[in-house]
């Protein structure tokens, strides 16, 4: 892992990572994956160098990413945890919701998650986070540990600075 994600940097390090992987895979045609900006009203700016001082939502976010891979569309959100146990107050409903409807187009949707401090990304797929939020939903739990995963579903970060989700992709897509 780059020295650069022990800096302080929380809440951007993935973001940076999947961006970076995002543009490999679009450059050997593996994939096409945009992030989905968050739409917001501006209501204060400089007019000097016409930046945003103060603004609000105008609506909920579905997801961070959406494209498609070789054909296949995919969403997905990312998520980051500072310890071993996730909390699932970080799943919205309306991104739950986005994801189930996505997957009933015949897309495939995952969570993206990097529990930083262990230096590890997991790629959950969308009948897993069904599973675990509808007991959420229940009042059964409110969090999971990361030795609740399923360990096949854990991606490798390699060498030139990418998490190899595309690999998640596949093992899912055989699992269907």
């Amino acid at each position: 892992m780059p020295t650069w994600s022990k800096r302080g940097l929380r809440g951007s390090i993935l973001e940076e990572i999947i961006n970076r992987t995002n543009l490999f895979y679009k450059d050997n045609s593996l994939a096409l994956i945009q992030k989905i900006p968050t739409p917001i009203t501006p209501v204060e700016y400089t007019k000097e160098t016409h930046q945003i001082k103060l603004a609000y939502f105008e609506k909920k976010s579905t997801v961070d990413y959406i494209g498609a891979v070789q054909g296949i569309p995919v969403c997905f959100d990312a998520k980051e945890c500072s310890s071993s146990r996730f909390s699932l107050n970080n799943i919205h409903k309306h991104q739950f919701d986005f994801m189930r409807c996505f997957e009933e187009q015949e897309g495939i949707s995952f969570i993206l998650i990097y529990f930083t401090s262990l230096e590890k990304f997991y790629y959950m797929r969308f009948r897993e986070l069904e599973f675990i939020y509808k007991r959420y939903q229940n009042c059964e739990i409110k969090s999971f540990k990361i030795d609740e995963l399923d360990e096949k579903f854990f991606l490798t970060y390699n060498s030139l600075g990418y998490i190899e989700y595309l690999d998640g992709i596949s093992k899912d897509l055989s699992e269907r």
